[in-house]
């Protein structure tokens, strides 16, 4: 893979309930004013985990010369930070990151032509905005999501069933006691996402230095999310897109990895509602796909957004 240069920016967003100026920066890669390709604007998921772990989209205009816009969400990487608002469920609501992002594609330009891809929570936004209609979205992608939150738990506790039994013991003991930074815990949870979030050793270093910048700020996964993928106690707990999924009118790509946190039984509803949609799974990866298995994904991926 060949480097290819970028363009950063910030886009002032107002939030009075923020109760300071904040902004969101972006990357783009690419010439958004050339219109030859249609965009595609990536979401990262957490949420809470900024965009590092995206920057392998970059491939997308490399290979087929699509201009790609990745951004850090508000309270996260390069934003604007607000920890004074961990906690506060009332801020950190999904409708607050879609209006975050039709701010940044009228900033950019771009709001009328677009398509978008979302990760993880970056799916569940993906699909939150696409419910509503909006006039510029041409096409989705939903990257390793799920459609309900109550779905994801289930599908959680049946992989933890599935780890070793002195793996469960720490996990449970720790999540009664509630000692989850208990360094007994933390190893356990690893012994988790080594089966189902990433299944290359070492981890990426993208996807660690996402991971790194939630250690340093926290305020919107704790919030929305709770402490780990499995044990939900955040904002997001009862989510769920599954009524209104009919609504998404867009040529839809779901994606998913067989070993994935995203099992297909979280996947599921999205396949079985929206009306124009194709369903892609990747045999050796788990929640990452597009770490796991690279060109295979950008194959798919750039063939989908060349095509009509």
């Amino acid at each position: 893979m060949c480097s290819v240069k970028a363009i950063e920016g910030e886009a002032s967003f107002d939030v009075p309930a923020a109760g300071k100026p904040c902004m969101t920066w972006y990357k783009v890669y690419g010439d958004l004013t050339s219109r030859t390709h249609r965009p595609l604007v990536v979401l990262h998921g957490g949420p809470g985990s900024p965009h590092e772990y995206l920057d392998i989209f970059s491939e997308i205009y490399r290979l087929y010369s699509i201009p790609v816009v990745l951004y850090d969400q508000l309270g996260n990487g390069r934003s604007t930070h607000l920890r004074e608002k961990n906690g506060d469920t009332a801020f950190w609501t999904v409708q607050l990151f879609i209006d975050e992002l039709h701010n940044l594609l009228s900033h950019l330009g771009i709001h009328d032509d677009y398509a978008l891809l979302g990760h993880s929570w970056g799916g569940m936004l993906a699909a939150s905005y696409a419910i509503q209609q909006p006039a510029g979205l041409k096409k989705l992608i939903i990257a390793d999501s799920p459609a309900s939150m109550p779905l994801w738990v289930e599908v959680a506790n049946e992989l933890r069933k599935e780890l070793p039994q002195d793996v469960q013991d720490a996990l449970n003991k720790h999540e009664a006691d509630g000692t989850i930074y208990d360094k007994e815990y933390i190893d356990a949870t690893t012994v988790f996402y080594d089966r189902h979030l990433c299944r290359i050793h070492p981890m990426p270093k993208p996807l660690a230095d996402s991971f790194d910048w939630m250690d340093k700020d926290s305020t919107v996964y704790l919030t929305m999310n709770g402490p780990t993928e499995f044990h939900i106690t955040g904002s997001l707990k009862t989510w769920s897109v599954v009524d209104d999924l009919h609504k998404i009118k867009v040529p839809t790509l779901l994606i998913n990895g067989q070993y994935d946190e995203a099992q297909d039984k979280v996947v599921l509803p999205f396949f079985k509602h929206i009306p124009n949609v194709k369903w892609v799974q990747f045999a050796d990866s788990a929640h990452v796909p597009h770490l796991e298995e690279t060109e295979r994904y950008m194959l798919i991926l750039g063939a989908y957004l060349k095509g009509d």
